[in-house]
Formats: structure tokens, sequence, C-alpha cells
């Protein structure tokens, strides 16, 4: 992909070069000929001497990119030749070098050249002052025009790496948490897991039908275990010295969760549909986190006069919808909160649609759970 955008770029540029080659032989083309023109407009013989010094000035103007000083010179000391030999040159190349140097060069060369430049025309009657200065206002102003440009490109680009910057840090921000999260609920579980074997072990001579209802809760919890090692495997956790151990929120503390929103103000209900079950932790987790940070955004960026919680226990899926009507100002797809709930979705197999409605905004997450006998109703 480098070696590509490499190519692309050379082949930009040398199409570039291309295009300003073609308009300076024609700019010093035209130039010329307008210069031969007013040289003999008045009547002066053709003659082949100031047809030559002409062309030789005007084909200098093929060089103005690499060195419009020089071109500069070059178009007077045509000029001044021509002048003594009784010829009444126009000033075309002059002219045209003298906004060339303005346009490409600093603005203290370009003033230190119109002074002379100016003086030199106007005492040997080629052009007047007005003609010369307007030369150069014409060159600065397309050099501020272009610097303008390059400056706003520039500032566009920064802008540019800087949001992905920020996209990555979010990300990887939310993947940290994640890990953060999952990793309390694994050890949590392993060292049930641990503790229910020691148990069964010691009560398996005596009383070995609480052995095995022991045994089959730690199989339980075991296979809980794996699943949220197989959904964080290839998340990276970096180091973080100020996380805080604390229980994780779940599914059954939603009512909680709703209640502190009403406070505010909000005008939220919590419907739940389908037969409720116990899920594995890091899935009520993610659930429990989608519904938080959609009803933050709610909270953030509307104004509802209606929030709806919806919680659909289906066969294979935990189908969580949060909507409101407060007028589709909530946070668009492109946004850390929607983007850290999509990363919340994957990492339990699942996947999340947030979108705009005709009045509001809807989050839907649909997160996959262990099959049971029941039937699904995804109407």
């Amino acid at each position: 992909m480098n070696a590509l955008l490499r190519r692309i770029r050379a082949a930009y540029g040398l199409a570039v070069a291309r295009r300003s080659a073609l308009f300076d032989l024609a700019l010093a083309t035209i130039t010329t000929g307008v210069e031969i023109g007013l040289l003999f407009d008045d009547g002066t013989p053709v003659a082949v001497t100031p047809i030559a010094v002409t062309v030789l000035a005007g084909s200098a103007l093929l060089a103005r990119r690499r060195a419009p000083l020089t071109v500069l010179v070059a178009a007077c000391a045509g000029a001044a030749v021509l002048v003594p030999l009784g010829y009444s040159p126009g000033g075309a190349p002059v002219v045209v070098a003298l906004a060339s140097l303005a346009d490409l060069r600093e603005r203290s060369v370009s003033v230190a050249a119109l002074v002379p430049t100016a003086l030199f025309l106007q005492s040997a009657s080629i052009s007047s002052l007005p003609v010369s200065i307007g030369a150069w206002a014409l060159g600065s102003y397309l050099q501020t025009r272009r610097r303008y440009t390059r400056a706003l490109e520039d500032r566009a680009a920064t802008l540019e790496r800087e949001r992905e910057q920020l996209d990555q840090i979010a990300a990887q921000r939310e993947r940290t948490s994640i890990a953060r999260e999952l990793h309390d609920i694994v050890a949590h579980s392993v060292t049930v897991t641990l503790i229910g074997v020691r148990g069964a072990r010691d009560i398996l001579p005596t009383e070995p039908r609480v052995a095995a209802e022991t045994l089959e809760r730690v199989e339980a919890t075991a296979e809980q275990s794996l699943a949220e090692l197989r959904r964080i495997l290839g998340l990276l956790r970096t180091p973080d010295n100020g996380a805080q151990w604390r229980p994780q929120p779940s599914l059954g503390r939603l009512d909680e969760l709703v209640s502190e929103y009403r406070t505010t103000g909000m005008p939220v209900r919590l419907e739940i549909t389908g037969t409720a079950r116990p899920l594995a932790g890091g899935l009520e987790l993610s659930a429990y986190r989608i519904v938080e940070e959609a009803l933050t955004n709610v909270l953030k960026h509307t104004d509802p006069t209606r929030v709806a919680v919806t919680l659909h226990y289906g066969r294979t899926h935990l189908r969580v919808t949060v909507e409101d009507d407060g007028g589709g100002g909530a946070e668009g797809g492109g946004g850390h909160g929607i983007r850290g709930m999509r990363e919340r979705a994957a990492v339990t197999g699942g996947s999340l649609d947030a979108r705009r409605t005709a009045d509001g905004f809807v989050v839907t997450a649909r997160l996959p759970v262990a099959e049971t006998g029941e039937v699904e109703d995804e109407a």
C-alpha cells in the first residue's frame, strides 16, 4: 500500500511538473509575440536584431520558476539593448518577469527589485509606474493566495491526523476498559472454581451428592470463564495503575440505573420481554454498559419526552434497545460513545446498530447467548 501511494504521488508530481512546463512555454511564447507586435506597431521596419533580442528575452521566461530574479535582469537587459538602437520595446517580458518574481520569491526581494525596475521602465519610456506596480501587485496576490491555500491544506491534514489519533486513543482506552472488566470477572470465576473443587474433594467421601452438585456449579462457572477468555482473546490490556477493583454491574441492576437517570428528569422506562435468565457475566456487563452509554448520550445530546429501554431475552440472542424521541440530536455513528458500544458488542460476538429515526435516535444491540429450548421472538 505504501509503495502504491508513493507511485501515485510521484505520478501526480510528474503531471504537475509537465503542466507547469507547458504553461511556462505558452506564457513565454505569448509574451514574446506580444512584445514583437508592440515593437513594430508604429511602422518601424522589421529587422533581425530586435527580433533576436526580443526572442532571447522572452525565452528567458522559461526559467522564471527556477531563477525569477535572473530572468528579470535578462528581460531588463534586453529592453536596455533595444532602446539605444532606436527601438521602442513594450516591456512585456519585463512586466511578466516582475510579476513572477513577486509571486515566487519573498516580499522583501520583490520590493527591492520593483523600485529600480519601475524607474528603469519609466525613464526609458517603456511603461509607466502604474503598470510596474500593477504587475508586482498581481504577483504578490498570487503568492498570498497560494500560501493561504497551502496553509488551509496543511491545517486540514493536521486536523485529520489528530482526529485519527484521538479515535485510536479512544478505541484503545475502551478496549483496555473492556479487558480490565472481563479480567475481573474471569479472575473471580477461577477463584470460585478453585474453592469449589477443593470443597468437593473434601466432602466427596462423606457427602457425594453435595460434592456432585458443587462440581456441576463449578463446571458451569468454568464454561463461562472459557467463553470470556475466548471473547477477550486478541485484546491488549495496557497497565493501569489507577484501576480500582469493584463489583461489576449486571442486568439485575438495570432498575437502579434507570432510576438514577429518572431522578435527573429523563422520562425513561424499562421493559423486559421474553423469559429473563442469568447470562454470562461478561455479556451482562456489556449489555449493562451499552444501556448506560446510550442513556448518557440521550442525557447529553437531547431533550426527549420519551425514552424506552427494552431487553428481549430470545433463544439465541439478547436484544437491547434504547430509543428516544429527542429530535435526532444524539451522537452519530462516528462518535466515541457509539464506537465504545460497538466495541462492547463485538467483544461478546454480537453487533450494534445506532441510527437516527424520524423523531429521535435508536440504539439496538444483538448479543449472542447460550441456546435454550425457548423460541425467540424477533418481532
